[in-house]
């Protein structure tokens, strides 16, 4: 489990392919993999990923093709940035919202930074649209986000100077694809009050 809060930005150093799908290997700041081990979790641009190796300043994974296909790190190349999170502990605070590291879908995205205001509006996906409504929680590349305008076609988050200074997300170029995580505990909601209706249409 992760928490939405983007610990630290790594640097991709290189990609293999393999025959399962790729070798990522990233860059990280000092001190990110202090009492690491191989096997643990990482979330990279919001994705769970297995350590594979690691060493003082880097870190080692092998994403397999059905990763590559629903995110964005097949799309991302030598030195692009990406949010890196270590996977929360007993007793560490959740300051965003929990998230699983599975990630819903890549979404389409574009920046817009007027009058000091800085918002990004996604393309909503047309299967997990239903989940998202102003003020609730999304992850977009790991970044636990607050919903602010959503529309049929779109919807939008603004970002706080914390938030742009710690994460990718003011990288974003005008039909870049972000990382989406839809909260679980919205959709269990949603989909328990649909079963409810349904249940006392059926009643009726």
């Amino acid at each position: 489990m992760f928490t939405g809060i983007v610990e630290a930005k790594g640097l991709i150093s290189k990609k293999i392919p393999s025959t399962e799908g790729q070798r990522l290997q990233i860059e990280v700041p000092e001190g990110f993999n202090k009492d690491l081990k191989e096997g643990a979790s990482v979330a990279v641009n919001g994705v769970c990923l297995t350590v594979t190796e690691y060493s003082n300043d880097q870190i080692s994974f092998d994403v397999i093709k059905e990763t590559l296909r629903v995110t964005n790190l097949g799309d991302l190349n030598k030195n692009s940035e990406v949010n890196i999170e270590r996977s929360l502990k007993f007793g560490d605070e959740v300051g965003g919202h929990l998230l699983s590291g599975h990630i819903s879908c890549a979404c389409k995205a574009s920046l817009s930074n007027t009058e000091g205001e800085v918002e990004i509006l996604v393309d909503k996906p047309e299967n997990w649209g239903q989940y998202i409504y102003p003020k609730g929680y999304i992850a977009l590349n790991g970044v636990s986000l607050t919903v602010g305008k959503v529309s049929d076609e779109s919807f939008s988050v603004y970002l706080i100077p914390e938030t742009i200074r710690s994460t990718n997300l003011l990288t974003v170029e005008d039909g870049a694809r972000l990382n989406l995580e839809i909260d679980q505990g919205i959709m269990a909601s949603y989909e328990n009050e649909k079963n409810t209706l349904k249940n006392i249409g059926e009643d009726e």
